[in-house]
Parts: structure tokens; C-alpha cells; sequence
């Protein structure tokens, strides 16, 4: 599904009058989430699932057929836990 695709889902769900509306609401949301994992808040949505930012450790390898090495840094990831009621309706199909 592209994001026109959602738009018109949202709109229809949530019975906004136009596609700006629907596409106003999406851009709230999305913006929202973001300001609150970067302030390393935790958002949970019962029902639906928990955004949280995780701190991901730097590692080092070897790169495949050299002798080169790297190393990364650790850094801040973003990550999406499903909740169980969105679960259940995914494996229910409905």
C-alpha cells in the first residue's frame, strides 16, 4: 500500500471530509511519534503496540574476502512492538 493508498483508508475510517484532512491527521501522527522517541520517550497505543527507542551497540567484523576490518558506533534505532489485539485481528485475518 502506498502512502495515497493509506490516505484514502484513513479518510474513509476516520470519516474525514477530505484527503488533505486524512492526510493532516497522518502527518500529526507520524510528526508526534517522532518528537517523542527522540526526547527517549516511550509512546504504547493498548491494543495496537509500544514505539520505543533502543540503543543499538556498535560492533566490528571483518569485511567477506578481505582482510579489512570495521567498526561501527553505537546509535539510537527506533523500534514498533506489536500489542496483542493488533496481533490477534493480523492472525485472524481480518
Amino acid at each position: 500500500m502506498n502512502k495515497a493508498e493509506f490516505v484514502e483508508l484513513v479518510q474513509k475510517h476516520g470519516d474525514y471530509k477530505t484527503k488533505a484532512e486524512a492526510e493532516n491527521a497522518i502527518k500529526a501522527f507520524t510528526e508526534a511519534i517522532t518528537e517523542a522517541l527522540v526526547g527517549q520517550k516511550d509512546v504504547t497505543l493498548v491494543g495496537f503496540g509500544s514505539f520505543t527507542a533502543s540503543l543499538q551497540k556498535g560492533k566490528s567484523g571483518t569485511v567477506p574476502g578481505t582482510d579489512k576490518t570495521y567498526t561501527t558506533q553505537d546509535k539510537m534505532v527506533p523500534k514498533f512492538k506489536a500489542g496483542k489485539g493488533l496481533k490477534d485481528r493480523v492472525a485472524a485475518g481480518k
